[in-house]
């Protein structure tokens, strides 16, 4: 048991830390990989963008919730994963329907 909390631990670190770098730069993290297919710096809008941040938040807060969950009883799991599952299509649904301030 400690030692699948001390290994969950260590890949939250790189987990957490990509996380952070998409949500300070959502326009790297949607071109990483990509970057060749452009000749020019692509436009990139801005729902993609807000997008990118909320999923980054959120991943930040439901992915130690889902975790830790899992070395709790099963039926705590399952509905932690399928709240975390509901806020996701809810809130995409909020950011990719609401209007652009640009």
């Amino acid at each position: 048991m400690i030692s699948d909390i001390i290994i969950t631990v260590i890949f939250m670190i790189p987990m957490y830390g990509f996380f952070i770098w998409a949500y300070n730069c959502p326009e790297d993290c949607i071109l990483i990989g990509r970057r060749w297919m452009f000749k020019g710096e692509p436009e990139i809008s801005s729902n993609v963008i807000r997008y990118i941040k909320f999923a980054s938040i959120f991943a930040m807060v439901g992915s130690p919730i889902v975790l830790i969950s899992i070395f709790l009883k099963p039926y705590v799991f399952g509905l932690a994963l399928i709240v975390f599952i509901l806020v996701l299509i809810t809130g995409a649904t909020l950011i990719l329907t609401a209007e652009s301030k640009d």
